[in-house]
């Protein structure tokens, strides 16, 4: 008497496929997700009169692209470094840039 294995010839059981509804969904749950963190435009100048001419409502920042925040002017680190650029205040905020309350004068 022979016994039928659960198995089939490479290996593999047999299992009932998802229902393509369940496959959908994720698929356009995470399209939808993918959507929401979409950077804001930031147009990060070199010279600061530069910036001031691109926003002159705005306050001119500086950006430390190491650690995601940006100075203003008066304090320490402003216009320091060799990693950063400067920005109009919105558009830092807007693209996820944080301010720093170090070296106020």
């Amino acid at each position: 008497m022979r016994f039928r294995s659960a198995a089939n010839s490479n290996g593999r059981r047999d299992r009932p496929l998802a229902s393509p509804g369940v496959g959908a969904f994720a698929a356009i749950v995470l399209i939808g997700c993918a959507q929401q963190t979409v950077a804001q435009p930031l147009t990060p100048f070199r010279y600061e009169t530069q910036a001031q001419r691109h926003c002159p409502a705005d306050t001119v920042v500086w950006l430390d692209f190491r650690r995601g925040r940006y100075y203003r002017k008066g304090q320490s680190r402003y216009a320091r470094g060799f990693d950063g650029s400067y920005a109009c205040s919105k558009e830092a905020r807007e693209s996820g840039y944080r301010r720093s309350l170090f070296g106020l004068r």
